[in-house]
């Protein structure tokens, strides 16, 4: 069968597929170091996984939305009405409490991170023959993926990771559940590796993009979250596995053989296109976080003339996080003409 690339081979084995099993290599070779690299290196591992791949990921979807004239002109009300929603429906939250507030946007999050598989999946899904079943039967696979270690994680509080802030989850300890739900999701994994084995030696034919995406879903998902409980295991499968596979879909399908005139940029033609588009990301993602680290938390950088009250909190921290809820609301509507 013609394999489904969504660009080409090379890059979407490196850049797409590559990073679970990366990751996954990089924990086996080095397990042991890094608890020291953990408690030596925080801030190097913050300004890595969090800055220039997490938060950078969310400003790369700015080239699919605000910068882009002709998806401006197709959803421009879509654009103006998700963040105003998003900024007014985040202060009532926070108005509840600041758990409240957090809990909210960890489980949009959590949802976010869930359907960029299924959506990747979709993609790679795309040549195939559209059979019911068969469709239902990879949804079932990668919603088992990615589900059962959430719910792994629910019923277990004795994580040592979260996802924003301490106890942002409902949590309630529940061996027996937490064994049933594993049984489940060893039955739906074997069913999935028989198909594969079955379909392969029966039509001689395999759809490595989608399989390869599949397996280092189930890698990432359940290693970062059931297989081990180490914060920086977690952060590097969670982060990388998602946010580099997403730089590369923006860069590849809607930058990098992009027309002139295509962006609200006018300085963006140039043959350094990728380190143009990078130093972008990261140069937004790095202020946003330096205002985040100077009027909130205050964790790796320390200027008490920056630091806000609690009061103010109510409206800066829903602001500040309007970039990211804006990207997890947009991204369930910019790629479906993709999938």
């Amino acid at each position: 069968m013609m394999q489904p690339w969504i660009h080409k081979k090379q890059t979407d084995i490196v850049f797409i597929l590559l990073p679970p099993f990366f990751i996954a290599l990089m924990v086996l070779l080095f397990n042991e170091k890094l608890t020291v690299i953990q408690d030596n290196y925080s801030f190097v591992t913050w300004l890595i996984f969090i800055v220039f791949i997490d938060v950078a990921h969310v400003y790369a979807s700015l080239f699919k939305t605000y910068l882009n004239k002709t998806e401006v002109s197709k959803h421009k009300k879509l654009f103006i009405v998700v963040p105003f929603i998003c900024l007014v429906l985040s202060i009532a939250a926070f108005m509840v409490s600041r758990e409240f507030f957090w809990s909210i946007l960890a489980y949009i999050a959590v949802f976010h991170f869930i359907r960029q598989q299924y959506g990747f999946m979709r993609l790679y899904s795309r040549n195939e023959p559209k059979n019911r079943l068969k469709v239902l039967f990879d949804k079932i696979v990668i919603y088992n993926a990615t589900v059962f270690p959430m719910l792994f994680w629910f019923l277990n509080p004795d994580r040592n990771f979260n996802w924003f802030v301490s106890n942002e989850f409902l949590q309630s300890n529940q061996p027996q559940l937490t064994k049933v739900l594993f049984i489940c999701f060893v039955i739906i994994f074997t069913a999935y590796l028989v198909s594969v084995i079955y379909g392969f030696a029966k039509t001689k034919q395999l759809n490595v993009p989608k399989n390869l995406l599949i397996l280092g879903t189930y890698i990432s998902w359940y290693l970062g979250i059931v297989h081990y409980n180490n914060e920086l295991i977690f952060t590097a499968f969670n982060v990388v596995s998602h946010g580099i596979p997403y730089m590369a879909l923006v860069y590849f399908r809607e930058i990098k053989h992009h027309k002139k005139g295509s962006f609200y940029l006018p300085t963006f033609q140039t043959k350094y296109l990728l380190i143009v588009f990078l130093l972008i990301l990261l140069g937004l993602a790095f202020l946003e976080e330096l205002i985040w680290e100077l009027t909130v938390w205050e964790e790796h950088f320390h200027f008490p003339e920056f630091y806000l009250s609690d009061h103010l909190h109510v409206i800066w921290i829903p602001l500040l996080t309007l970039p990211q809820l804006t990207h997890y609301v947009l991204d369930g509507f910019i790629w479906k003409s993709k999938k």
